[in-house]
C-alpha cells in the first residue's frame, strides 16, 4: 500500500472516529437516567425516556454495539498511523527512536 493511500486512510479514519464519537455522545444524552443524579439537570424528567421504555432498552444495545465498533476503529487507526509513520514501538508501548 502506498504512503499516499495510507495517509488518506488515516484522515478518513479520523473523520469516522470523530463522527461515531459524536453519535455516541448523542445516544447517551437521549437515554433515560437510571438513578437521578444529573438526569434532570438540563430540564428533563429524571426517569422518563423521550421515546418510551422499550426504546430505552434498544438505545442501550445500540450504544453498546456502537461503542465496541468505536473502540475497534480506534485500534485499527492506531495500526494505520503506526504503519504510516514507520515508528517502531517497543513492548512497553513507547517509541524507540
Amino acid at each position: 500500500m502506498s504512503l499516499l493511500a495510507v495517509g488518506f486512510l488515516s484522515h478518513l479514519l479520523n473523520v469516522v472516529v470523530v463522527g461515531v464519537g459524536l453519535l455516541l455522545i448523542l445516544l447517551v444524552l437521549i437515554q433515560r437516567g437510571k438513578g437521578g443524579g444529573l438526569a434532570g439537570a438540563f430540564g428533563g424528567a429524571g426517569g422518563s425516556s423521550p421515546f418510551g421504555s422499550r426504546a430505552a432498552d434498544a438505545f442501550v444495545k445500540i450504544t453498546l454495539y456502537l461503542a465496541a465498533f468505536w473502540v475497534l476503529l480506534i485500534m485499527i487507526h492506531v495500526k494505520v498511523v503506526k504503519y504510516e509513520t514507520g515508528t517502531p514501538v517497543n513492548q512497553t508501548g513507547s517509541a524507540t527512536g
